[in-house]
């Protein structure tokens, strides 16, 4: 049996400010480009080579949301997401496509940075992380009980 997986990892510095947009139906949106870096050793010259790759990335509902808050340009970033391609058909009726990366998760790199991560409590379908409500978090701020974390779907730690 194949696998077919469609998976990609890319970290790079984002090169223009996330751009949110909403659709018809009132669902977020943000894109963004992303230049990734690579460097090597010529084996003939010993000197140090570099090629840059360009990619634009698209992200929705909360994860769109968190990103256009909190990610500007230059900022370095590791995306997880799938190629996608899309094709469309300009007014003068010339036939485009492109491939991005739609993005399940964007964090900041920490290799050259420092970041602080405030959580947003979010209820519902387009809570960028599933589509079940998040259990309330009793009064005085302490954690829920391990037996709640059924509620969440996964186990603790």
């Amino acid at each position: 049996m194949a696998n077919n997986t469609n998976s990609i990892t890319v970290v790079g510095n984002l090169t223009r400010d996330p751009e949110m947009r909403y659709t018809a139906s009132g669902v977020s949106t943000a894109t963004f480009g992303v230049a990734v870096n690579r460097s090597w050793r010529n084996q003939q010259t010993n000197e140090w080579e570099e090629r840059t790759s360009f990619f634009n990335i698209v992200c929705w509902r909360g994860l769109a949301e968190n990103v256009a808050a909190s990610l500007k340009k230059g900022t370095r970033i590791v995306a997880t997401g799938r190629l996608e391609q899309r094709s469309w058909e300009t007014e003068q009726g010339e036939k485009r496509s492109v491939v991005e990366i739609v993005a399940d998760d964007v964090a900041p790199s920490l290799l050259f940075a420092t970041a602080e991560v405030h959580r947003i409590e979010r209820s519902g379908p387009d809570d960028g992380g599933g589509s079940r409500p998040r259990p309330q978090q009793p009064a005085g701020g302490s954690a829920p009980a391990a037996d709640n974390y059924s509620d969440y779907g996964e186990e603790p730690f």
